[in-house]
Order: C-alpha cells, then structure tokens, then sequence
C-alpha cells in the first residue's frame, strides 16, 4: 500500500509539473502573440536580423550605425560584443529606446572555453569522459554569462572523415555514435536545466547539415552523398542535440542535393521540424544567405524568399531578410504567415533566456570581476588538457621525464604563449596563456635545467606561415637562413640529456578556411627533428596539431610522440605534468591518421567492398588496395597509450541469442600489466554480418573509462539492446534485422577481442 501511495503521489506532481509547464508554455504564447499584434512589418522583419556588432569601446555604441538601427526596432540580436558594458549600452538602446522594447540577444562564438579556455573540442573528445565534456561547457556559460553574452555558436558537432578540412579541429571527430553522445553533453553544459538562469546560455549546434563532408576537404565546398549514409552517419549527431533540447541551430554553408542548406525545405523544415520535432530557432551562418547569389541560386531578395520559406528564420550579417522580404511578400513571393512564425521563434527564444522579464540578467558587472578566469576554472582547464593527450608512442619507455639533468627544449612551438589556445579561441587572454617553455620551467624549479633554442621557423614558405599565423598568434618568423637557426638548436641539443621538440601546426593552421593538400609536419620542421635525432639524444616529440596529420616517418624515426593538439590557456602546465610523469596519459584518438593524405577521408567504420583485401595483406592484385602504400592506418581510431600497459581477456555474452525487446551484456576482464596507476578507455563495437542495405566493418555501441591500480583487474560490462543495433534501412525506415551479430571489446578499434550473438 505504501509503494502504491508513493507511485500516485509521484504519478501527481508529474501532472502538476506537467500542467505547470503547460500553463507557463500557454502565457509565453499569448504575450507572443499580443506582441506580435502590435509589432509593423519592418519591426518583424528586424527581428531576424542578426548583424554583426564589431567591438565597442564605451561609449562608441550609442554612436553606431547598428545603435540606430536597433532604435529602429530592425535589429533582433547582435554578436561579437564582449563585456558586460558594452553589452548593456546596446541593451538599454533595445529596451528603453525602441518603440516596443523588445530586447536583444547578444552571441558569441564561445567554442572551447571562454576566457579559461580548454582544449580544442577534437583534443577535448580525446578524452572520451562525458561528464567532463559536459563540465567544460557548463564553465564555458558560466564565463560568458557573466560578461553579458547569452547566446553560443556551439556545439560544431560535424562529423568529419577528411583530414585536409581545417575545421576538423572544432569537432568531436569522425565517429556518430561518440559524437551523438558529446553533442548532448555539450547542450547540457551550456543550458543546465533552466536557460533562465543566468549563468546559462542557448546553444546552437552547427552546422546543419554535412557541412564536414566537404569534397576535396576544401572549406565550404559541396557535399552530395545519399539519404541513406546521410540518415545512418552524418545526422544522428544534430539529432542528438536535438534531443538534448538544444536552442538554436545554425545552417550550413554547403549545398546539398544542389540546393544550399540555408535554404533547403528538405533539411529546414521536412527533417529538422517533422520529423525531430524541433521548435527552435534556425539561425544562418555569416553570410550564409547573401552567399546563395554565388551559388547561384538567386539574387539577394530570391534567395532571402527561399531561405525564409524553407524555414529559416534568422540572418547572420547579410541583411537579406530585412532588407528585402517586405517586397518579396507584396509580391506574394512570402507570406505574412511565414515572417510571422520566423519572427515567433525568435520572440520566444528571448522569452525562453527570461530577457523579458530582466533584459540586464547577464550584466552583472561584480559576477564579470569574479566569474571569469578564476584560479578555479584555470585548475580544471589544466586538467582537462592533461586528460585530452593522446600518447602515440613511447619506446624503451623514454616518458616520464625525470626531472634532473639538462633538458633542450626546441622548436617554434616551445615559446608560442599566443598559439597554446588554438582555433576558435576569441575570448582568450593570449598574454596569460602558458608556454611549453614556462610550464616546464615552472615544473623542474632548481631540480633541471631547461635550455632553449626555437630551431626552425613553422613553414619554410614565409607567406604559407603568415596565414597560418592570423589573429595575433604570430610565431615571429626568424629572418635568419634557416640552417643557422637549426645549427644554434643542435648546439644545445649536444649538450642536454634528453631533447623536447615542441613541433607541428600553429593555432591557424587548422580551423576555418584552413584546407591542407599537404597534412605532413611542414619540411622544416622535418629536417629540425632529423638534425636532432643525429645527435644521439633521445628526442620526445611533442605534437601540436588541430587534425590528424600524416606521422609515418615520425613513427618510423621518432621514439616517443606525445599528441597535445592545442590544450588551451593552462596548455604548458598540463605539458609538464604528463611529461614528468605527474599525470599519465589517458587520451584516445577519435579520428583516424592515415599513412598519406591520398586515403582521405579515412575512418574504420568503412563499408567492404565485394573485393575486401585479406587481413594483414599489403597488396593483392584485383583487391581493393593502393600499389604504393597499405590500407592501414598510423594510428587506428580509439588509440592512444599509457605509462602503464592493459590487458583483455575472458570476453563473454551471457547469452548468444538477443530476443526482440530484450538485452544482451558482454563482459571482459581488464587488467593493469603495468607499475603505475592508469586510465584505460574500453571500447566496444559490433557489426551486423548481413543487412537488407550493407554495413560497416565495425560500429562503436558503447566506452567505458577505467582507472586501475597496478596489477588490478577489473570487469567491464556493456549492455547491448535492440536499439543499438537498429539503423537506417533503404526505405529510411529504422528497425533492427533479425541475423547474426560480431561483438568486438578492445582498447582500440584495431585490437580486439571478438565474440558472436544472434537477434532473433
């Protein structure tokens, strides 16, 4: 009787809290709609323009050009502002200026951290750990907020298998089920769970759809695949963030099926609001709708009446929709029904941040002298780095480095303070940032000594390192010949007992509009760790990098290679501490590297072909395979070692049929072989044998992350459902196919252990 009361009483606030909600949802409706009585054409039409604000200086922004416009009621939100009186300059112009008062929203790219930034979200994934992904950006609003922004251009959650696209780095890699799972984490972080509150801010998950397929990996470029490769892999993610409730979604800048995604009903309208049931807002990229004129898809007032009768409803920047749909409806080219509903979704998103009913929530001028940079956040910061670290190699066990002796640290990016952030990182305090060099020197104290020469400059083609070096992250090219410079790093290298090579990319040399034909380290830098491995010293390579780069001479030649990406504002100290042995690394990789940049796009849940290679051959002819290079990989997705060493063993099912409707767990036994304490990502994946459409060789279905003591063993158990093996079929239905099942667990997706199930 007593379970019996508490399921009623339980069943009773569920109602209350749902008719609570509903009531709350109904009042928000009719102030929409009271509004929108009283709101002239133009001011609708303001409402979804989105122009971008520059950075003010107090007192400037009454004076602007954009301040008249927001007196004029023609502006719905603004970007690129940053603090809080800045922000509550233009605010007050929105609220006690223009005829209706409606505020404004204020965004900003807030991608990896703001002030205290973390690593680039592809290093971040490396982590594999949802819950500190999820702490990251929950950090990252609290920051922003506190400085008066609302609005977030985050989570990119691109699925992306093509290496030579810049904006790999701003992604979670090339897997759809981690990156379903990282996308949700992150619209966790930003919103919690009131966006009221303010220290939480909407997301807006970009960019929809496809947008990292892009042909030849060139940066906006075309995407054409199928529905079914579309629905099975590259929309799951946005549809997670979906799920998660997310905001806003920010459309891409590719076309797809020769219509751009900015204006795609199919995409806009048919998938994202039918079929998901998505009730946000869809925001273009910038430019996104004046680009469409060379697409060729229309001049600008065509293609704003595509855009918008496709279920866009706010322009970034080119001022398309402002500028030219009152025509456009006199013309009966739009209709008032759909300015209306565009105009809705806006309103209510100002209404969702509670900014009408306190338009300064987020100007709190003590919280942006408090909240922002603390001691706190830039701890967890050096953390987060520390965890993102991918160890790719560590022969005769050269990592840790003691701290003794002298150490040589070399190369252009060992005293790069300004690069440590990497892409995306427009919050950042460059200055605070922490070098390779400081945070070693701040790691050994009196115990070593850190000698230090740069070694080579980052490219050899001094226009090449000038766009790979923008937005104040210029690595000051040396204007010395370059054997002179490399000459003055050996002299000290001779000297010193073991060699530190901070080698790579620059911050900008992946990102946005920075495609690579060429993914190697630059030539120069190559010759450097030559010249360094000739001394005899043992050399550790300390990889920067925003995308998988081509390391099969590194691999060959190099005997420790420790992968930090750009690990953020702490990124020096988090160096040291996983090169003195102070933190071990734990980060896996979640893209694949490939031997050449010719097997891009690379991934391992590829399709076979009716012509698949035999494992472990290098070439077969009328195979599918290359005459000059294998089809591996460097390095396999998942991958990444320890200081300590794991071993599987004893892989079971507790049973080998899987009912419909019911469960199967699969269990192994893993073991730290190893002397240290350690992390160790365990990972499983299946493959369906035989589908009514083909399927990947193998699918990621479930991680786990566990830390072992030396010598312990532990059992790891993953719960398999019918749903994870459901998919996309060619009608686009989705279900699971009764057949045999493969079962892989494994600390990689290359190594592992294999087991066998049915579903009946």
């Amino acid at each position: 009787m007593k379970a019996y009361n508490s399921l009623v009483a339980i069943l009773f606030m569920l109602l209350i809290s749902c008719s609570t909600s509903t009531n709350q949802s109904s009042a928000v409706d009719k102030k929409i709609d009271s509004l929108l009585r009283e709101m002239t054409l133009e001011e609708k039409l303001g409402q979804l323009n989105l122009p971008s604000a520059g950075q003010f200086t107090t007192g400037q922004a009454q004076s602007s050009d954009i301040a008249k416009k927001i007196e004029q009621g023609l502006v719905g939100g603004l970007f690129n502002i940053k603090s809080v009186k800045a922000i509550r300059e233009m605010q007050e112009i929105a609220v006690e200026k223009s005829r209706l008062k409606i505020p404004l929203l204020f965004g900003m790219d807030v991608i990896h951290g703001y002030e205290s930034v973390f690593p680039i979200p592809l290093g971040l994934s490396c982590s594999w750990d949802m819950e500190l992904i999820e702490k990251t950006a929950r950090i990252a609003a609290q920051e922003a907020s506190a400085d008066g922004i609302n609005w977030t251009f985050s989570p990119m959650v691109d699925l992306s298998r093509d290496a030579r696209w810049g904006r790999i780095s701003e992604g979670s890699g090339e897997d759809t089920y981690l990156g379903s799972a990282i996308a949700q984490a992150m619209v966790r972080g930003y919103q919690g769970d009131d966006l009221t509150a303010n220290n939480t801010i909407m997301s807006c998950v970009k960019h929809y759809a496809l947008y990292g397929a892009a042909e030849a990996g060139r940066d906006y470029n075309t995407t054409d695949m199928s529905r079914h490769r579309i629905y099975n892999e590259y929309f799951p993610p946005y549809k997670a963030a979906v799920d998660a409730g997310v905001g806003s979604i920010m459309a891409s800048f590719n076309e797809i099926d020769g219509i751009p995604a900015t204006a795609n009903k199919w995409l806009l309208t048919d998938v994202l609001r039918k079929e998901w049931g998505f009730d946000g807002f869809v925001v273009s990229d910038y430019t996104g709708v004046s680009e469409m004129v060379d697409h060729g898809y229309g001049d600008l007032k065509t293609v704003s009446g595509k855009a918008l009768a496709a279920g866009l409803d706010m322009d970034m920047v080119s001022e398309g929709l402002v500028g030219t749909l009152a025509k456009s409806l006199k013309e009966g080219k739009v209709t008032e029904a759909q300015i209306d509903a565009a105009c809705r979704r806006i309103l209510k998103a100002k209404f969702d941040l509670g900014l009408f009913d306190d338009p300064y929530r987020y100007c709190n001028e003590e919280r942006a002298r408090t909240e922002i940079f603390t001691a706190e956040n830039r701890a967890f910061a050096r953390s987060v780095a520390a965890q993102s670290f991918v160890l790719l190699k560590n022969q005769n066990n050269i990592l840790p480095l003691q701290k003794k002796g002298t150490i040589a640290l070399v190369g252009p990016l060992a005293d790069a303070a300004n690069n440590m952030t990497g892409t995306w990182s427009v919050a950042a305090r460059f200055s605070e940032s922490i070098s390779v060099l400081e945070g070693l020197k701040k790691a050994v104290g009196d115990k070593a000594r850190i000698v230090y020469a740069k070694g080579s400059n980052l490219h050899e083609d001094a226009s090449i390192e000038e766009r790979a070096t923008m937005f104040g992250k210029s690595l000051n090219r040396d204007s010395r010949y370059a054997q002179v410079i490399r000459d003055e790093a050996v002299r000290i290298a001779r000297n010193a007992d073991v060699i530190v090579a901070a080698v790579g990319e620059s911050a900008e040399m992946s990102g946005e509009s920075s495609s690579r034909v060429n993914i190697d380290i630059p030539q120069l830098q190559r010759d450097l760790l030559n010249a360094l491995l000739e001394t005899g010293k043992p050399v550790v390579l300390v990889l920067f990098t925003g995308r998988p780069l081509t390391l099969t001479w590194e691999n060959e030649n190099i005997p420790a290679i420790l992968n930090v990406w750009f690990g953020g504002s702490e990124a020096g100290d988090a160096i040291a501490d996983v090169l003195f042995g102070d933190v071990n690394p734990s980060g896996k990789l979640t893209t694949t590297f490939p031997q050449h940049v010719g097997q891009l796009p690379m991934y391992y849940a590829h399709k076979n072909t009716g012509r698949p290679i035999t494992e472990g051959q290098w070439f077969q002819k009328f195979r599918t395979n290359y005459l000059d290079v294998s089809n591996d990989p460097v390095y396999p997705f998942g991958y990444g070692l320890s200081y300590t060493t794991f071993s599987y063993a004893n892989l079971s099912l507790d049973k080998t049929e899987l009912a419909a409707g019911g469960s199967i767990k699969v269990s192994v036994i893993v073991t730290n072989t190893g002397s240290r304490e350690g992390a160790e990502v365990v990972q499983l994946y299946v493959r369906d044998l035989v589908g009514s459409v083909t399927r990947p060789v193998k699918e990621l279905k479930g991680f786990k992350k566990v830390m072992l003591k030396p010598g312990e063993s532990r059992a790891v158990t993953f719960t398999l459902t019918e749903s994870d093996l459901s998919f996309y079929r060619a009608d686009l239905t989705f279900g699971a196919e009764p057949g045999k099942f493969h079962v892989f667990v494994g600390g990689n997706s290359h190594d592992v252990l294999q087991g066998e199930f049915e579903l009946k």
